[in-house]
């Protein structure tokens, strides 16, 4: 398939692009109180973007960011292993069923395969809105049944 989108991974010189994955996680988790109020400096969003650990890959049109994915690699205690943990992965409305999502995936398990990590995982929310996300990632992946829980510093 001839592709109208680049896929890239942001480093540390790519701040312009960092600001742009921002906002659009922002729009579209609407939810621009988390991705926008209060956003890094330019010192600690250049730290971020130097870790080798931090996967963070966006997809681009016409100079557009059109989708966005947000990943951390993990080392492993009880193997000399990593796993990578997708965070966050968001397509613009106009762009969605048009391979985004799928090339920013392909590209994390490119990543994957070469530092060797032994899986990928990411969690979904199971409202109706999540159900494109769910049959995305039930097409490339294997289903667990797990629970989420958020325990407070």
């Amino acid at each position: 398939m001839d592709r109208a989108f680049t896929v890239a991974r942001l480093g540390p010189d790519d701040l312009p692009r960092f600001r742009a994955m921002n906002r659009l996680f922002g729009e579209v988790f609407d939810d621009r109180e988390s991705y926008a109020a209060h956003p890094p400096d330019d010192r600690y969003a250049g730290a971020l973007l130097a870790r080798p650990d931090t996967v963070l890959l966006v997809a681009e049109a016409g100079g557009e960011t059109v989708g966005a994915l947000a990943a951390y690699v993990l080392p492993k205690f009880e193997q000399a292993r990593s796993e990578i943990y997708l965070y966050d992965l968001a397509v613009a409305e106009p762009w969605r069923r048009r391979g985004v999502a799928t090339a920013l995936i392909d590209e994390v398990r490119r990543i994957a395969r070469e530092i060797g990590a032994w899986v990928i995982y990411v969690q979904a929310d199971t409202g109706a809105e999540d159900a494109a996300a769910i049959a995305l990632y039930d097409k490339l992946g294997t289903r667990e049944n797990v629970l989420h829980f958020d325990i407070a510093p």
